[in-house]
């Protein structure tokens, strides 16, 4: 069935061939423009002009290019200097010059991040109802900047977003950028309080990654696969299966707090633990599956581990095993090293008995009593060093002590006043070939009365062993007495029966493996972590709910009508097959690490072969620089959005940027803006607006209002107040109230005149619950989404905010301070604010004015003037 669309002629497209998925091939140059084009992008909008019986205007003149340049590229005005200079000099590359040093300036990447900021949903909130901050969200915003004004290749930029810290480890870019993926809202609620135990938990790690899946496509592809969640999508081609083999590429990360390493040394060597530490995971995955193959084992060895998980399943759920096993010393190679934990209950308290409590764990068939010591002694004080003042409670130092499985061993102390608890440790417990000491809790009076844990060392690998763990009041309990016992023996068992089928060493590397990772891990947390990014990671700290994954992806099912109490078949990584040559399951090595599946969808995504990634970008720009895109939808390309006007334009400008430009973003803005089309003047001609009102066809220039940030910037910089700073934290505009809660971002109690707020609002810290109510009047992006094209509008409310705002209000009255030295202060205005001298009629109505009213209300005035706001 032939799907008809009003297309041009030869755009008619069917099912399988959207204009957007087709592969890009060059299309054929206009020959002529009758002689008014500047280069080949003015061939085809003459072609399409002349199709509909439009013509072009004529050029616009000096001071209104160089305006209309200098916020296109910067955001930011040109000075009266600038205007007048250009204006003077008549040389062939005089407009060429003006735009390379537009170009150059640092104000580009900071006005062109604003751009692409927009897209990429970012803010300093989490947004939800607890909206906190994010403290470390704008190195994120900084890398965008710098990487626009170091005019990196667009398919880095694209990569490094996805999986910088795969395809590019050597720099802290790698890491830093990947703060695009965490930049959308997050419900904290969810997931540090409700947790993954429970549905509401599960459900907020599923719309997790629905969020950062459908950044990635809106943004860099300009596809909706988010509309594949419940139903296979209604319009384009992408069903439900692609939809949730994209979940698993996310599966193992969360956002968190990232360090990256500023240090080049630091640096290298966190580099080289994190790939040891991949290697070593990859290894122990192919040991388990070749001891999992049998090394032999046969039918005795499944029944047997099967008998193993039933039983270990019972004692679960009876109450033996829970998410905080206790204290764990460090590893070492023989037993004879010394070992101590200390209690310090905060204050003396009258001890009657001091209990210990063993942990389980089966790892390496050691069960009940994992860890507990083999020699040690109990002791109490009220010195935290125990340099005198100790008591002894216990001493079992000469003999070995029977290690007590899940019994409680509990010492009587007789009622001494004391504050703090120590056990040392002098000959430790075997594991599989090491030593160690361990302990589920220290109950005191029978009891957990918490206090402050410290150790000699300690293996910190939260939820299951933190010093912390020791005085939480948790610690295993079996409701099955000899359960543990019967369970150590089955697993003494199953060793027995590998151990006779294995490869040789097989079972020894699978025993020190463990301790090597967690060595190598712990050396990696240790690394001084110089910056932090709000970024996403599988290797942090827990806080609330929140547990790492360490790059164990999380299962991910179809769910049926997108329920997750509906889940169907499991999920293996995929892309969505948008184009001829794409196979739809990742090709991804035995035992891969999670980075490998982002490191494969930042590939496709950049492939040469993909239409969309590069038909987006230009459209983008082309977007901004224009105030329509060629498709006027920038975010979908698909049979939602809108039908490109120039699609011939669009594709060569996609191969231009792709393969002649370098993806180079700045050498597309200098293609764009030394077009004719750009030159056109904004006049309006009754006779074309009848043909084509909204000027889609480019008869003219459209002339736009500034943005919300450009009239603030400009409003500082004309008068003498723009900070120029780049980089850094972001300035804060309101005060928080309750900031540990639910905070209140207060705007009415900050003061204007704070001169650490008076940078560009490219460095302003944005909120998500309560948006800026100056900026968002005068159409600020909403940072809970992906706002492609802005708003415009034209409202009473916008004329009030721009007259009586404190902020307005202040500048004006700094804007007057700067001309009251001013032999002529009404010439010096517009000089400062409009880059020109007035005309009679404005220097006569604003000197009247300001005789009147005075001088800073004039300033009020002419912040409000049209001429101020729009550009043409």
């Amino acid at each position: 069935m032939l799907l008809v669309i009003g297309l041009s002629a030869g755009m008619l497209v069917g099912e399988e061939t959207w204009w957007s998925l087709r592969p890009l091939v060059s299309p054929a140059v206009p020959a002529a423009d009758g002689g008014w084009g500047r280069n080949v992008v003015d061939r085809f909008v003459h072609a399409k002009m002349t199709e509909r019986g439009l013509s072009p205007s004529e050029e616009a003149d000096r001071p209104t290019l160089i305006r209309r340049l200098s916020y296109d590229l910067t955001g930011l005005p040109p000075s009266l200097e600038e205007v007048e200079a250009f204006a003077a000099d008549r040389s062939e590359d005089a407009y060429e010059r003006v735009v390379d040093r537009l170009l150059a300036s640092p104000a580009y990447g900071e006005h062109w991040a604003r751009h692409w900021l927009d897209v990429a949903r970012y803010a300093e909130t989490h947004g939800y109802d607890k909206d906190q901050p994010r403290e470390n969200a704008w190195p994120y915003r900084d890398y965008v900047i710098r990487s626009l004004n170091e005019d990196k290749r667009w398919g880095q930029f694209v990569e490094e977003q996805i999986a910088g810290d795969v395809l590019y480890p050597e720099g802290p870019d790698g890491v830093v950028a990947l703060g695009f993926l965490a930049a959308g809202p997050w419900d904290l609620i969810a997931h540090m309080e409700v947790g993954e135990g429970k549905v509401d938990g599960r459900i907020a790690k599923h719309l997790d990654r629905d969020e950062m899946i459908a950044g990635v496509f809106n943004a860099f592809m300009s596809t909706t696969v988010q509309c594949a969640q419940c139903h296979d999508h209604k319009f384009d081609p992408i069903t439900m299966v692609d939809y949730y083999r994209l979940h698993t590429i996310f599966a193992a990360v969360d956002r968190v707090d990232r360090a990256y390493a500023a240090d080049p040394e630091v640096r290298r060597e966190g580099l080289v633990l994190g790939q040891g530490i991949e290697a070593k995971e990859k290894e122990l995955k192919e040991i388990e599956a070749e001891l999992a193959r049998g090394g032999g084992g046969g039918g005795e060895l499944a029944d047997l581990e099967g008998s193993i998980e039933a039983l270990a399943s019972r004692l679960e759920k009876g109450g033996l095993q829970g998410a905080e096993f206790g204290y764990h010393s460090r590893i070492e190679k023989s037993a004879d090293v010394v070992k101590w934990v200390q209690v310090d209950l905060g204050k003396a308290v009258r001890v009657e008995s001091i209990g210990l409590q063993a942990c389980y764990d089966d790892f390496g068939g050691i069960g009940a009593g994992f860890g507990f010591p083999v020699r040690f002694r109990v002791e109490v004080s009220n010195e935290e060093g125990f340099a005198q003042g100790v008591r002894v409670i216990a001493d079992h130092g000469e003999a070995d002590f029977a290690n007590p499985a899940l019994r409680e061993v509990a010492f009587e102390v007789g009622g001494i006043e004391a504050r703090y608890v120590r056990v040392t440790v002098t000959k430790l417990a075997e594991r599989t070939g090491d030593y160690m000491f361990a302990l589920g809790e220290l109950l005191v009076n029978g009891e957990s009365l918490g206090g402050k844990v410290t150790a000699l060392d300690s293996i910190e690998a939260p939820p299951r062993w933190a010093e912390r763990n020791l005085v939480d009041g948790r610690f295993a309990k079996a409701t099955d007495p000899e359960g543990p016992e019967r369970l150590a023996a089955l697993n003494v068992e199953r060793r027995r029966l590998l151990e006779g089928r294995a490869p040789a060493g097989l079972l020894e590397r699978r025993v020190v493996l463990p301790a090597e990772l967690e060595d190598s891990r712990r050396r990696l947390r240790e690394l001084p972590g110089g910056e932090k990014v709000y970024a996403i990671a599988t290797e942090f700290e827990p806080f609330g709910r929140v547990v790492p994954t360490k790059g164990k992806p999380r299962e991910i099912r179809l769910l049926e009508r997108g329920d997750l109490r509906s889940p169907k078949e499991v999920m293996e990584p995929g892309v969505p097959p948008l184009w001829e040559g794409v196979e739809p399951l990742l090709s991804l090595p035995e035992g891969h690490g999670e980075g490998e599946r982002r490191a494969a969808l930042a590939r496709y995504v950049t492939d040469r072969a993909n239409p969309l990634t590069w038909r987006s970008v230009v459209n983008r720009v082309w977007s901004n620089l224009f105030g329509r895109g060629i498709a006027a939808t920038p975010n979908d390309f698909g049979r939602m959005g809108e039908l490109p006007t120039h699609p011939e334009l669009l594709d060569w400008l996609a191969l231009q940027f792709r393969d002649e430009g370098g993806q180079s973003l700045k050498g597309l803005h200098r293609l764009l803006v030394t077009s004719a089309t750009y030159r056109q003047a904004s006049t309006y001609r009754p006779g074309q607006a009848e043909i084509d009102q909204g000027a889609r066809y480019l008869w003219r220039m459209n002339r736009r209002r500034l943005s919300a940030e450009e009239i603030r910037d400009s409003v500082l910089l004309a008068s003498g107040q723009l900070d120029r700073t780049m980089g850094g934290k972001s300035f804060k505009d309101f005060v928080i109230e309750k900031p540990m809660h639910s905070p209140h971002y207060q705007y009415h109690l900050h003061d204007p005149n704070d001169a650490a707020s008076h940078r560009r609002t490219i460095y302003r810290m944005i909120v998500r619950s309560q948006t800026q109510p100056f900026l968002t009047t005068l159409d600020c992006a909403d940072p809970s989404r992906s706002v492609a094209v802005r708003d415009e509008s034209t409202t009473g409310l916008q004329a009030l905010a721009l007259m009586n705002n404190p902020f307005m209000e202040v500048m004006a009255g700094r804007f007057a301070k700067r001309l009251a030295g001013e032999e002529r202060p009404v010439e010096a205005l517009f000089r400062h604010g409009l880059a020109r001298e007035p005309k009679e009629l404005e220097l006569a109505l604003f000197e009247r004015y300001r005789q009147e009213h005075g001088l800073e209300n004039a300033c009020r005035i002419f912040f409000s003037l049209s001429e101020f706001v729009y550009v043409d």
